[in-house]
């Protein structure tokens, strides 16, 4: 985005703007109301666990007596089961919110029902059931009072910030399309600005174009306008540069358009980027230190480890149904192309038929793909397919978590149509990744794009906690039947 020379001065004109929460406030907000609404929770259950009983009733030797330390953190455990809910588009949606939560409560009570039939006495009586069933009673309903309130005061107009669109070009249509797709709405648009005269008092997108950069300070102030998006990709003049200026001297928070697309949806605008943006992002600021290289390899290798026991768990039974389902052989390996576009083969259970190629031409996944046998299917859904990818995690030719491999024959048919792709083969592919929580499988190139853009955010942005975070929302992925 270029500035042309021409500087004219104008005047700002000092403003107040109301406070309003911007998307990663929303979050934080939301995880401070779902700690109040778990922590209360985790009162009433001792309430109620502490009448039932008969010697000690509600007093402080039976909180030093009966319950054991791991209860007083069921708190923080609820939050992790509700980890999908802290995307900001999920949680203004009632519907996306009961579903989420009865989630939780699935998940919560599988967890426990595996520890308390894995143990025996002495460790089972660390599971309180009375406990364990007052606090997975009470703490849903504290939450979805709480998510009722946040969907009926926080998403209203009062409490959205008030955004004007600068340029109403091809890079700001893109933008204007998202923010359609986007419910509840992350702010309130208020209008457009664009210096073209042909395009004043002209509607885009269904908003209205207000002005030019000559009165931006005046609807500004007019229209209490709290943040500026800046959508412009070709040449800037110097009158709407400068005006960009007093604005932020106002107050205004001025922000560009890809960074409010990270921002909304945690992926990154390929479309919209050039050569310097990828250079930057990748050169300056996608830089890791020497500690999490260490630290990710080292969570790779005890992760694998962990994984080498469930693939022995599940081997014997997974074998005895694909050799009733379609014979040998249980496992097939494939060339993919991992870190620096070095080939390796990946293991993973077979569940395509024999020759599912035949003609020798890489085919994309599908949704209910034919080619699947019976047992395949059920394996791709629940992802138990991919369990024999821990072998290659701890050859060190993949991660836990990166972008998904992909076959060498795609690789170059998307480098011809998919801006950047390349760049996803910076790091190590994963089992699972950014991209695989949030969007799954892509069966066209319109989906391909959005899955880079998915590995392209995680790329720029990755450390250990999201790391963490990723692996802590796969299980959600697995649950809800999100395979291919």
């Amino acid at each position: 985005m270029k500035v042309t020379a021409d500087m004219s001065q104008i005047k700002p004109v000092t403003t107040t703007r109301p406070w309003r929460f911007r998307p990663a406030e929303r979050r934080t907000l939301l995880i401070l109301g779902d700690l109040v609404a778990g922590g209360l929770a985790l009162a009433i259950s001792i309430y109620f666990w502490a009448i039932g009983d008969q010697w000690l009733g509600v007093s402080w030797t039976f909180i030093q007596e009966r319950i054991p330390v791991w209860f007083f953190l069921l708190p923080f455990i609820w939050l992790l089961l509700l980890l999908e809910l802290y995307d900001v588009q999920r949680a203004g949606s009632w519907k996306s919110t009961l579903r989420g939560v009865g989630t939780a409560v699935v998940m919560g009570i599988g967890l426990y029902l595996v520890l308390f039939f894995y143990f025996t006495d002495p460790p089972r009586s660390l599971l309180p059931r009375r406990g364990v069933a007052a606090f997975i009673i009470v703490a849903p309903i504290l939450t979805l009072f709480w998510r009722w309130i946040y969907i009926r005061l926080f998403t209203t107009p009062q409490f959205m910030r008030r955004m004007l669109l600068i340029g109403a070009g091809e890079t700001g249509e893109a933008i204007l399309r998202i923010l359609k797709e986007l419910w509840p709405p992350p702010f309130y648009l208020v209008g457009l600005i664009d210096d073209d005269p042909e395009k004043q008092n002209v509607e885009v997108s269904g908003q209205l174009v207000l002005g030019s950069s000559a009165n931006l300070t005046a609807i500004i102030q007019e229209q209490k306008i709290s943040d500026v998006l800046v959508a412009i990709s070709g040449e800037m003049q110097g009158q709407m540069f400068q005006a960009l200026l007093d604005a932020q001297e106002m107050g205004v928070e001025v922000t560009r358009m890809p960074v409010l697309y990270e921002e909304l949806l945690d992926r990154v605008p390929i479309e919209h980027l050039d050569a310097n943006w990828i250079l930057r992002s990748f050169v300056d600021d996608a830089r890791v230190s020497g500690f999490y290289v260490l630290g990710k390899r080292l969570m790779d290798i005890l992760g694998g480890l962990f994984g080498m026991l469930i693939l022995l768990l599940f081997l014997p039974f997974v074998s005895l149904a694909t050799l009733l389902d379609s014979g040998w052989p249980i496992f097939y390996s494939q060339s993919r192309l991992g870190r620096g576009g070095r080939p390796y083969n990946i293991i993973k259970f077979r569940t395509m038929i024999q020759n599912a190629e035949a003609d020798g031409r890489p085919q994309w996944a599908k949704e209910d793909d034919e080619r699947a046998t019976r047992i395949g299917r059920f394996l791709r859904k629940t992802h138990i397919d991919e369990i024999p990818q821990f072998i290659n995690v701890l050859r060190g030719e993949m991660s836990l978590v990166g972008p998904r491999s992909e076959r060498p024959e795609l690789v170059q048919h998307f480098q011809k149509h998919v801006p950047f792709y390349r760049a996803r083969l910076l790091v190590k592919p994963g089992i699972t990744g950014w991209a695989q929580v949030n969007f799954g499988y892509a069966s066209t190139i319109d989906e391909t794009k959005i899955k880079l853009e998915y590995d392209l955010y995680y790329i720029k942005h990755r450390n250990l906690l999201m790391d963490i975070i990723i692996l802590l929302r796969t299980p959600w992925t697995i649950f809800g039947f999100r395979g291919r």
